[in-house]
């Protein structure tokens, strides 16, 4: 193929999760890229439910439209102590995947300088003025490319930076009998076996017959299926139901890292979502965090729309400290997990807690949030911590 035949894009989004929609989304209601071609890359056609994201909310977003359930409190337990969080200012909400696909497609399908290819991505090229890019298919180019292709390696090659997962299996199931708060989120139950990790039930409940439970680790290593299946039948159980129906399975499997993707990105190349660190490393939550820096990646490509370097966007902040203190902990002692994120819930102020999450806090408030969580870990992964940066 010579290079006239080769098609040629001012942008080019390889892969179509959760981080590249929302910027494509929000790049159309901006209304300031009407006059650039836009390739969307990726060998899956987004045509299934294929996951469920839960954000906490202050205010009605541009997402409102599609949030399938909200919940206004929340539970915490452990083996010792049930608490019941009063959420308010912030909701609870839920997105089923395919709901959100559907929703952005359908926006995207209105422009006509927007190309959906459903096509596999072999190989990227940064060259001095553009990006190509191979499929099973065909070559592209672009002035400028998003990729949001994880790559494992990075991250698990490495022994610098701790990296656990976020893994979990979930049922949608539907009971005989009402066993289910429908107003109340199990956010985090760790009355369950801990079996030395951080192993805990996340209940979403949609009706009192019907709910999302979800056997969820933060631990370096995946379970066979079985065990994860076995513990929701026993939770369940526990939740006094024996007769129920399995409606939908879903299991998943987030990075949970502090590594920097970022240094992967360069002048014409930008890794966004998961491959670009955009999961909150020390939660594993995705949506409101990809929300936040896709709106601040659309700002940026706006205002410097005529010289980029995509090595200027990335920002480096404290929370990324905190959570690396964290990420240190429960990679090298897995079963403190409940400990620390009990000491967090059990008197803490939810409102503070969220805020905390959302990196939204004062350095005073910071503070107020961390000295709740047991010292001496954290003393600990400090000194850890700092010596790392030293020798690095």
């Amino acid at each position: 193929m010579n290079s006239s035949q080769i098609k040629h894009f001012d942008y080019i989004f390889t892969g179509t999760g959760l981080a590249s929609l929302m910027t494509i989304y929000k790049m159309v209601l901006s209304g300031k890229f009407s006059d650039k071609t836009i390739l969307l890359l990726d060998q899956d056609s987004k045509k299934s439910n294929d996951r469920t994201w839960c954000f906490w909310e202050k205010e009605e977003s541009i997402w409102n439209s599609i949030i399938s359930k909200k919940w206004d409190l929340a539970l915490f337990a452990n083996q010792d102590f049930n608490r019941h969080l009063v959420l308010k200012p912030y909701q609870y909400n839920k997105i089923n995947a395919i709901e959100f696909y559907d929703f952005v497609f359908e926006a995207l399908s209105k422009h006509s300088n927007i190309t959906f290819l459903n096509e596999k991505v072999t190989d990227i090229n940064e060259l001095e003025t553009h990006v190509f890019v191979g499929t099973e298919q065909n070559r592209y180019t672009a002035n400028y490319l998003f990729n949001s292709i994880y790559t494992k390696a990075f991250a698990e090659v490495q022994n610098k930076y701790p990296v656990l997962q976020q893994h979990f299996v979930g049922w949608f199931v539907k009971s005989e009998s009402e066993v289910f708060n429908s107003e109340e989120v199990t956010f985090m139950d760790f009355s369950v076996e801990q079996k030395g990790n951080t192993r805990f039930m996340y209940v979403l409940p949609i009706s009192k017959t019907e709910a999302l439970v979800e056997y969820t680790l933060f631990s370096e290593n995946l379970l066979p299926k079985e065990e994860y299946e076995n513990e929701i039948q026993i939770y369940l159980q526990k939740l006094g139901i024996n007769q129920f129906q399995i409606l939908e399975k879903e299991q998943g499997s987030i990075p949970m890292t502090c590594y920097p993707f970022w240094k992967k990105n360069t002048k014409r190349v930008l890794n966004i979502g998961t491959a670009g660190g955009w999961t909150k490393a020390s939660t594993g939550y995705t949506f409101k965090n990809s929300d936040k820096k896709s709106s601040e990646l659309v700002e940026f490509l706006a205002v410097a729309s005529t010289s980029l370097d995509m090595k200027t966007f990335h920002k480096k902040n404290r929370f990324w400290f905190y959570d690396l203190l964290l990420l240190d902990i429960l990679y090298r002692n897995n079963e403190l997990g409940s400990s620390i994120f009990s000491s967090l819930f059990k008197k803490g102020n939810p409102k503070l807690i969220f805020k905390f999450l959302d990196e939204e806090t004062s350095f005073v408030e910071d503070v107020k949030v961390i000295l709740k969580c047991p010292k001496l870990p954290f003393i600990k992964a400090l000194f850890r911590v700092i010596f790392l940066s030293n020798k690095s």
